[in-house]
């Protein structure tokens, strides 16, 4: 770090989110590690500038710059040509040293009094075709998730209806500058309706239920394809208790998914996509259940009608509709590859015994995959149910045949994704043995298996199954 080029100009883009425009990952990753080499190579860069000082949250230091050159709080420099609030909004010291809040707070206080806009930013040029506007709040909301930050200066006028607000405050559980955007009270109708559907993305029942106790409209369409904050959390596999907040303050569950007949297909269902006809295709027995004990019939029709006897185990109803239909059997099991997924993917055993029984190939493959869940395509079911870690599905899969050893468009094999889901998921906290021993029982090769994993009674598993360790 003695022989940089430019040391500010490089301890800025360190300590700074990565741009996107300029091939990097997104605003909420990397870490300070080069940008306190750089510091401790060069410590005067960290008061070279206002724009330094700031991104550094040195009150003193910014204030001294202030009394020399007020217009200083308006001045633009740096690799990007940013004024010094935007450089302090998107700084990674503060995302990541949280407990120096206080100290950003005063900073971005004394530059807003000398002139900073409340609404300053930049343009985002890897967004094309039109570049997307990055905010002053959307950075210390958004990115930085500080609440004092998005409070100070939400006071001083800042919209907080740019797009990138409301769809990345809602990102995550710490839900404080998230609570202070809605308490601000200027959030649009289309605003709210786009944090309720991304609290729905983030399986967050304490954030929705604020959302909608603050007024949030459950039946508001948002503009992906219309869709509601209901659709959005069976789509998503929300737990029941989501679904029935919804549905508390009056989400309908019989509004229509507004889908271009394009992306129509033979794995898709057939007519209005009512969040009552998602449920079934996910395999939601759950939901479909509620929604009868709260009076709300699940009359379906077609091969609707069976997947909905598939999902609900209602074995009498399937085998009616097969014998006197048997067109909608052809049509289930053209769909196969996805219904098995999805049965799988919520744990849905006995509807995953349904379609195998009604001829759907037990290793069919899911083809479109599921980026959300990470689900890769051409995945089988027992892929899904080893990384969604449902033990009962992948024994059920195994006592069917299922290719143990199958590989989906990635390579990977259901006892990778199975131990990877103990280690490396947003559901490892239920981790357990029971969804990696049966597939080992069943000859899961342990090649290209991490091991150790770091999970002591998997690792136990794989060290008699002949594991070798593999590099980090």
């Amino acid at each position: 770090m003695s022989d940089v080029a430019d040391p500010v100009a490089d301890f800025i883009r360190a300590a700074c989110v990565p741009r996107e425009d300029e091939g990097h990952d997104s605003h909420a990753s990397g870490t300070l590690m080069r940008a306190e080499a750089i510091l401790a190579a060069h410590p005067e860069v960290a008061g070279a500038s206002i724009h330094t000082a700031a991104i550094c949250g040195d009150d003193v230091a910014v204030q001294h710059f202030l009394a020399q050159d007020p217009s200083a709080a308006t001045a633009k420099a740096g690799p990007w040509g940013w004024d010094a609030l935007t450089h302090l909004c998107f700084s990674r010291y503060l995302r990541l040293e949280r407990e120096r809040s206080d100290a950003f707070v005063r900073t971005a206080a004394a530059l807003l009094d000398a002139g900073a806009d409340p609404n300053g930013g930049y343009f985002e040029q890897s967004h094309q075709p039109r570049p997307e506007w990055e905010s002053v709040l959307y950075g210390a909301a958004g990115v930085a998730h500080d609440a004092g930050l998005t409070r100070l200066l939400l006071q001083r006028g800042a919209d907080p209806n740019d797009e990138e607000v409301p769809y990345h405050s809602p990102e995550g559980y710490d839900n404080a500058a998230f609570e202070a955007i809605v308490e601000s009270g200027r959030l649009t109708p289309t605003s709210f309706g786009m944090m309720l559907i991304r609290k729905t993305d983030w399986h967050d029942l304490d954030g929705l239920r604020f959302l909608l106790e603050h007024g949030a409209d459950p039946n508001l369409r948002t503009r992906w394809r219309g869709k509601t904050a209901l659709h959005n959390a069976v789509l998503s596999d929300n737990r029941i208790d989501i679904i029935e907040a919804l549905l508390d303050h009056g989400a309908d569950p019989a509004l229509a998914l507004a889908q271009p007949d394009d992306t129509r297909g033979p794995h898709r269902p057939e007519g209005p996509l009512t969040s009552v006809v998602l449920a079934a295709w996910k395999g939601r027995a759950d939901v479909l259940r509620l929604l009868e004990r709260r009076g709300m019939p699940v009359r379906l029709e077609g091969v609707n009608a069976l997947v909905a006897a598939c999902a609900l185990d209602d074995g009498g109803g399937v085998r009616a509709l097969a014998q006197a239909h048997p067109r909608l059997v052809a049509e289930l099991v053209e769909a196969g590859g996805s219904l098995l997924a999805s049965f799988a993917g919520v744990g849905n055993a006995a509807g995953v015994r349904q379609l195998l029984d009604l001829g759907v190939p037990v290793d069919a493959p899911f083809v479109e995959g599921d980026g959300y869940f990470g689900v890769a395509k051409n995945s089988t079911a027992l892929h899904v149910a080893a990384w969604r870690a449902h033990p009962e599905v992948v024994r059920l899969l195994l006592g069917r045949g299922a290719d143990v050893n199958a590989r989906d468009a990635q390579g990977r094999t259901p006892l990778q994704l199975a131990v990877r889901a103990c280690v490396d998921s947003y559901w490892c906290e239920r981790r357990s043995p029971d969804w990696v021993a049966p597939l080992l029982a069943a000859g899961a090769s342990v090649e290209g298996v991490r091991y150790p994993c770091g999970y002591a009674e998997v690792d136990e598993l794989l060290r008699t199954h002949g594991a070798r360790e593999t590099n980090p």
